[in-house]
């Protein structure tokens, strides 16, 4: 299982829920999920926002390595569930690849939540500190979706 999840810069949000959604897969015992990030408008090789990165090592979590990707029509084609930040992003995804349409979703919409991810950039550490609360409850509810569907998944291969 590939997951990609994707905002505009993937210095903030996408690189943020990645991290939480790794921490998050490896308490549910999942250790065959591929987790990446990309940005819609970004160049490769930036670090994570100073800000980010200090809100996520409050919550235990490390993404000083944190550099930036491009999304591309590989990244799309290769990933079996992409999560995008907002609505916006994810009609550009299906603008890149219209094919993909049926594993792209707002990580709102997949967690069952709805809404978009709101963009800290340019705030304070405050703003980024409530956008990682926002991205760790919403990753976690679709951890645990991801988790079902996938048990779903290997429980029907079994009963074959």
């Amino acid at each position: 299982m590939k997951v990609l999840f994707v905002c505009t810069g993937n210095t903030c949000r996408s690189s943020m829920a990645q991290a939480i959604a790794l921490n998050e897969l490896e308490k549910a015992g999942v250790t065959s999920a591929v987790v990446l990030s990309a940005g819609t408008g970004t160049v490769s090789g930036r670090p994570a926002s100073e800000k980010a990165a200090a809100a996520m090592n409050e919550m235990g979590l490390d993404i000083s390595g944190h550099r930036t990707t491009v999304l591309d029509m590989k990244m799309v084609e290769e990933a079996d569930l992409i999560l995008t930040m907002t609505e916006r992003h994810r009609q550009e995804v299906i603008g890149v690849c219209p094919w993909a349409a049926g594993k792209v979703f707002t990580l709102g919409e997949y967690a069952g939540a709805g809404g978009d991810v709101m963009d800290p950039f340019g705030g304070g550490l405050e703003v980024y500190r409530r956008t990682a609360d926002q991205l760790a409850g919403l990753v976690r509810l679709a951890v645990d979706r991801l988790v079902r569907e996938m048990q779903a998944s290997i429980d029907c291969v079994d009963n074959e």
